[in-house]
């Protein structure tokens, strides 16, 4: 499925959400054709799903109304990352990595535990490998400082990177 952002598809999600949405005769709401694309495979239908959702990606990567103007949903969030990727890499601008901080309390177990670490993706923690790109879009989880006016969720666009800082508008 495909989101679109134009004010029927915003109407619609809106009458879901509210339980206003016309149901079939089994109780289940019909998602119309034009927002459904059709599967092939996992790879080809993602790529499809990018080239419908973000037409024009390398020449208009740097519009921030148009990438803050799209949005894929998944259903679930093992899939996440996957998108995540897989639309990160068709950025045309440099990647930037930033590794987390990987230590064990006791140095000793170190080289023991280092390659587990790697492995670890906690629930409400950055991955281990963060990979952004400029102009690449991300989402504010959690605001560790509310008086500066923004909420959890503001969707954001990338403009810099620093050692230690991401600066996003």
């Amino acid at each position: 499925m495909r989101a679109k952002t134009d004010p029927a598809f915003c109407e619609y999600l809106m009458r879901i959400g509210n339980g206003k949405e016309r149901q079939n005769a089994y109780g289940k709401i019909e998602i119309p054709h034009s927002l459904i694309i059709p599967f092939t495979s996992e790879k080809e239908s993602l790529n499809m799903l990018f080239r419908v959702t973000y037409p024009d990606l390398y020449k208009c990567h740097s519009n921030t109304s148009f990438i803050t103007s799209r949005v894929i949903l998944t259903t679930n969030n093992d899939f996440v990352d996957e998108i995540n990727d897989m639309l990160l890499a068709q950025f045309p601008t440099t990647e930037k990595v930033y590794i987390a901080t990987d230590e064990t309390i006791d140095p000793k177990d170190q080289s023991e535990y280092e390659d587990f670490l790697h492995t670890l993706n906690p629930a409400g923690l950055p991955p281990y490998k963060l990979a952004l790109k400029k102009n690449c879009p991300i989402m504010l989880l959690r605001n560790l400082s509310p008086s500066e006016g923004l909420c959890n969720g503001t969707r954001l666009i990338c403009n810099d990177f620093k050692t230690h800082v991401i600066s996003a508008d």
